[in-house]
């Protein structure tokens, strides 16, 4: 039997301590968020649908960023034992200058629609973190109030290449001018993709009342009441708005952009050039070889082609060819700091977040930003931690395995079916031939078995 006496008060005191209470509402909800799920959702409830779904959403069926976000879930991480990880060292020397941690803001167009602080509130983020901010061409700040915002960290210009050359190659000699060490030239948008949700909420530049909209703005005051009350949007390189974001991309870019860009573009940057839409082997040998710095992995957040390849798939096989060569940095997907530490454990020098630092601005701004980079911050952390490795450098492929769902059909099989002088029906070739869904186990994906039939 268990004795039983009445409760001492001085103890109880000491057991059961109440909370104190947070009155700041931006910091109640912002405690509360844990992960950066936590963060979208905050975001979703206080941001009006059509800028919100025109950050969350992407093209067509939204399969190239469900996969990229599931290939980041299909990690398998092999920690080791007894090897103490007390003093973790997140910072990474990356294109000639240093980084606290080995992931930098994305380029984001159109972010005060958003939320009213824009940029100046990623930009000031990333400088108190210790990151890089990168300013895209299609930014709701200008290049100068970027570098205002972030006047001693590394700024980094996305550039697009506009049917009026003359715009993009002044907007790259501003940035020079401003201090911007960086130029990311962005290759897979010579038009917009389709980006669904955004025409069936008839978002566009500037936003235009509807009934629907009326509705929605309703229990979502404060946006419209900041987005009224401050500065009107102002687009470096755009003349002419009114039309959706689509519309707007198509008008602006040239889909006949070549290498010939790349040369002239390489020809009047002082600093160093990465480029961001980088898709598969070939190509990233014939940029490094071209002498840009560095590649980026991307398929526009799956914003641009739908069924694009999976950056973090290709990343093994595009390190092992121009790793040593050139910084190979990868995007899409990344919603956690494990897919970080997974990223470089494959040999990625570097990553960028795009979507995940537009969620913590929707949901607290400026607060909500540092909010993000600090959940990210202490998940790629703890999960150093647990896998027994004090430094980024210490990271290496045996720390990952990438597991496999999707199974593609070997190319040269395919190439050989489809030269044959007796092809099999339809019918029978979707059903021997086709990659399924893995249903049972799961398998490294460079050694994947064949899909069972």
């Amino acid at each position: 039997m268990v004795e039983r006496q009445l409760p001492n008060v001085r103890e109880l005191a000491t057991l059961m301590q109440f909370k104190k209470p947070q009155l700041n509402a931006k910091k109640r909800r912002l405690d509360k968020a844990l992960t950066i799920g936590d963060l979208r959702a905050i975001a979703k409830r206080r941001t009006p649908k059509a800028a919100f779904d025109y950050t969350d959403g992407s093209a067509e069926g939204e399969i190239s960023l469900s996969r990229a976000r599931q290939a980041f879930e299909d990690v398998e991480f092999h920690p080791g034992i007894l090897k103490p990880a007390v003093d973790v060292d997140t910072s990474v020397e990356i294109l000639g200058g240093p980084s606290a941690l080995p992931f930098g803001i994305a380029p984001t167009g159109f972010t005060r629609l958003m939320q009213t602080e824009g940029e100046v509130a990623g930009a000031s983020a990333a400088a108190a973190a210790g990151i890089p901010f990168t300013l895209s061409t299609l930014g709701t700040t200008s290049i100068e109030g970027v570098k205002a915002a972030n006047p001693n960290g590394r700024n980094w210009f996305q550039l697009y290449v506009m049917r009026d050359r003359e715009i993009s190659y002044g907007l790259a000699r501003r940035a020079a001018d401003a201090g911007f060490d960086t130029l990311m030239f962005t290759v897979d948008t010579p038009i917009a993709g389709a980006r669904l949700r955004d025409k069936r909420n008839g978002f566009s530049i500037p936003p235009q009342l509807t009934l629907n909209t009326i509705i929605n703005a309703i229990p979502r005051p404060w946006w419209w009441i900041d987005f009224l009350t401050t500065p009107p949007l102002e687009f470096a390189s755009l003349s002419s708005t009114g039309g959706t974001v689509g519309d707007l991309l198509d008008a602006a870019m040239d889909p006949t952009i070549s290498y010939d860009d790349l040369a002239t573009i390489r020809s009047m940057w002082p600093g160093k050039i990465i480029i961001k839409g980088v898709q598969n082997v070939e190509d990233s040998k014939r940029l490094i070889d071209l002498g840009v710095d560095g590649i980026v992995l991307s398929n526009h957040g799956g914003r641009q082609l739908d069924r694009a390849p999976v950056p973090f798939w290709l990343l093994p096989d595009v390190v092992r060819e121009v790793g040593k060569d050139a910084t190979v940095m990868v995007d899409t997907g990344i919603m956690n700091g494990a897919d970080i530490v997974a990223s470089i454990a494959l040999g990625a020098k570097f990553t960028l977040i795009g979507r995940a630092y537009l969620y913590g601005l929707m949901a607290g701004g400026r607060e909500g930003v540092d909010k993000t980079i600090e959940i990210l911050s202490t998940q790629l952390v703890r999960t150093m931690r647990l896998l027994g490795v004090s430094s980024l450098e210490e990271l290496n492929p045996s720390h990952v395995t990438q597991l496999a769902r999707l199974q593609p059909v070997h190319r040269a099989a395919t190439q050989a079916a489809d030269a044959s002088p007796a092809r099999p029906s339809a019918s029978r070739s979707r059903s021997t031939a086709s990659p399924k869904t893995a249903t049972a186990k799961v398998a490294p994906a460079k050694k994947a078995p064949a899909a069972k039939k």
